[in-house]
């Protein structure tokens, strides 16, 4: 199954949020829901960046990876070349 990395922006305080799942529209819509209670007082959230991957597994390697550089200036960078380079 495939998997996807995908960072959202608040379209209320304008802050990145990093995922990985295997079902991105299903998944935008539960954070835009209020589902996740961590970050349902900025929502609503667009999709600004989304890269596939083979396998779940892959995408959340990616992920743990991106938020553990904790750079937001290579977030603004991965947006804007709209890929991660780094291979999982």
């Amino acid at each position: 199954m495939i998997g996807y990395l995908y960072i959202l922006q608040s379209e209320v305080n304008k802050r990145y949020y990093i995922g990985s799942t295997s079902h991105l529209e299903n998944r935008l819509k539960e954070h835009n829901n209020g589902k996740s209670k961590y970050i349902s007082i900025t929502k609503p959230f667009k999709i600004v960046f989304k890269q596939d991957y083979k396998d779940i597994l892959s995408a959340m390697k990616a992920e743990r990876w991106l938020k553990k550089q904790k750079s937001k200036s290579l977030i603004v960078k991965i947006i804007k070349d709209n890929k991660l380079t780094k291979e999982f």
